[in-house]
């Protein structure tokens, strides 16, 4: 059998596999780190706390008042090949998508759309590579 032949079976055998499953899950959970990380800056950036607190403009990412907001922002592993970024605060939703009241001051969606452009090219680059230094 031809060695690119042999080489080409050992990465298909590789791509079904549990090890395969496990590296490409620790990636998307590694991604969905990136985009809590970019909301939580996100809502610090230029913003006070406690008594000189003042509250961002409407379409703007909150500012920090409590760090409860940043505090509530996690990253959930929900599947072998899934993650879920996730802001637990109960005022998070309101904020992000708004209300009747309220205007939207969206924190995690501006989050995921700056992260994704990126995290996509990095993370077939890094599969890639993973892939070719465990099946050489």
């Amino acid at each position: 059998m031809s060695k690119g032949r042999e080489q080409l079976r050992r990465r298909l055998r590789f791509y079904q596999s549990a090890e395969f499953r496990d590296l490409a899950g620790s990636l998307v959970y590694e991604y969905g780190d990136q985009i809590r990380a970019e909301a939580f800056r996100s809502i610090s950036a230029g913003s006070v706390s406690g008594a000189g607190h003042v509250p961002s403009a409407p379409g703007e990412s909150p500012n920090r008042d409590s760090g409860a907001l940043q505090a509530g922002l996690k990253v959930v592993r929900t599947g072998p090949l899934t993650a879920e970024v996730r802001a637990e605060t109960p005022y998070s939703a309101p904020l992000e998508f708004g209300t009747s009241k309220v205007a939207a001051r969206p924190f995690l969606r501006p989050a995921r759309d700056k992260v994704a452009a990126v995290a996509e090219q990095q993370f077939s680059r890094k599969l890639a590579r993973e892939v070719r230094k465990r099946t050489r």
